[in-house]
């Protein structure tokens, strides 16, 4: 089987944002105190825990606007944390989920049909595997099932 690594937000990019850099519309991050209910930050890719400060912004997981390249909300500690870099299994949080949505990608960031399934988290391995396994599929987007929120990308381990 083939080994998969999970990639966060890059650190240049969320720290810009963390020091005041705008969103993908041009806007400021709006800033919140979590009550703990469990928002991931795409960063660490843990959760957010109650008591810390947020950031919530649109953020595009694209190189450059096409009509394949989504974007939407997501959620940052306003402070700085570490990158996550267990790049062997995948986030913890992932567990806790009911499902997650996998997309795969061609090396042009477009969408390769067919690609796209909500599985539970037990599933995510073998179903990101045999996605990255369909031809023209160079990486694969995890997402929120229930929200579409981009969460991390997966990437055949090198």
């Amino acid at each position: 089987m083939t080994k998969l690594a999970y990639f966060p937000l890059p650190t240049d990019r969320v720290r810009a944002i963390q020091n005041g850099g705008m969103d993908a519309h041009g806007n400021a991050p709006e800033r919140f105190i979590s009550d703990g209910s469990g928002l991931s930050c795409r960063h660490c890719l843990s959760h957010i825990a109650a008591g810390e400060e947020y950031l919530l912004l649109s953020y595009r997981p694209f190189p450059a606007e096409q009509p394949f390249a989504e974007q939407g909300p997501i959620f940052l500690h306003a402070k700085e944390c570490p990158a996550f870099d267990e790049k062997g299994s995948y986030p913890a949080m992932v567990k806790e989920w009911n499902a997650v949505l996998l997309r795969g990608y061609s090396r042009d960031d477009r969408l390769v049909y067919g690609t796209g399934q909500a599985v539970p988290p037990d599933r995510l391995v073998d179903t990101a595997t045999a996605i990255l396994a369909t031809k023209d599929v160079a990486y694969v987007h995890a997402r929120s099932a229930t929200n579409n929120c981009y969460q991390f990308r997966i990437e055949a381990a090198r």
